[in-house]
């Protein structure tokens, strides 16, 4: 890999690669066929977008490789265009059996997700919404310098502390070595029409000096 890396806020015209970063990062072809995979990463990435007030994609070679996106939880307010795109994109999922299906199975582990953020008892002011990064890009530092551009934003704003959501299926020690705290994990028993099995899932936490 040749190409200089550069950082910019998401664009539309992203949502291509991204949308493959994602059914490749969560292997969603192994739950689904293609064209639910497909229906189910656009989701996915729809609904981050609305959860989110500061985004930056990973560009080599001008191509979406990576991108984080960051909430400040004190903000409560989403762009109407973006919550629309994210109910059709679910609407679109709900037209299918199997699309249903899919979609209630990802709708329990964000009620996991949930309960571990409640476990915490804690009141965070910032949020890692959405993190991901082409795994044929990784080892090159590309993870680091999304993170660190996520808490440079946080600590311009002031932001105290954050968190984030992970599991097994992640590389959740770049948390650890970033200096986070495992703050509680739930273990999340599936089954989907192409594949069961468990997966561990995490919440880690980690402060800010403003």
């Amino acid at each position: 890999m040749d190409g200089q890396i550069v950082l910019r806020e998401y664009q539309t015209s992203d949502r291509p690669a991204l949308i493959g970063i994602i059914r490749e990062t969560w292997q969603y072809d192994k739950f689904a066929s293609p064209k639910a995979a497909q229906k189910l990463a656009r989701a996915y990435l729809d609904s981050c977008l609305t959860n989110q007030t500061f985004t930056q994609v990973a560009l080599v070679d001008e191509v979406p490789v990576g991108i984080i996106m960051v909430k400040d939880r004190r903000e409560k307010r989403c762009p109407f265009r973006l919550r629309l795109r994210m109910l059709l994109s679910v609407a679109s999922l709900f037209l299918s059996k199997e699309g249903r299906m899919v979609t209630r199975f990802f709708s329990g582990v964000e009620e996991i997700d949930q309960q571990l953020l409640q476990d915490t008892q804690t009141e965070y002011q910032g949020e890692i919404a959405f993190f991901a990064v082409n795994s044929r890009y990784r080892g090159i530092g590309l993870g680091k310098k999304l993170f660190d551009a996520a808490r440079d934003y946080m600590r311009n704003r002031r932001i105290s502390n954050f968190f984030l959501f992970t599991d097994t299926t992640c590389n959740y020690p770049f948390y650890e070595c970033r200096g986070m705290e495992r703050r509680g994990e739930r273990v999340h028993t599936f089954a989907a029409k192409r594949k069961s099995g468990t997966l561990t899932m995490f919440i880690y936490d980690s402060f800010i000096e403003c």
